[in-house]
């Protein structure tokens, strides 16, 4: 089973706080630590941002793809 360095439940966060609380936790996670965000919807542009904003840093890997519930496992490289 995988630990996660952190875990983001991303509608606890109000919409302007959302992308900028997901990269400052991103940030903060050492090479080769992963954390999980939870989401009520596919949270595809979060990873376009990333590959604008952190291009080869990350791996990204869907863990469950709603239709009620997305979680996303963010990996640093």
């Amino acid at each position: 089973m995988q630990t996660y360095a952190k875990v983001i439940n991303v509608p606890d966060y109000p919409p302007r706080e959302k992308h900028p609380t997901i990269f400052k936790a991103f940030d903060e996670l050492a090479s080769g630590e992963t954390m999980q965000i939870v989401n009520d919807h596919d949270p595809r542009p979060l990873l376009y941002q990333f590959m604008m904003e952190r291009p080869e840093q990350f791996s990204w890997e869907y863990l469950e793809e709603g239709p009620e519930v997305w979680k996303v496992a963010v990996n640093k490289k």
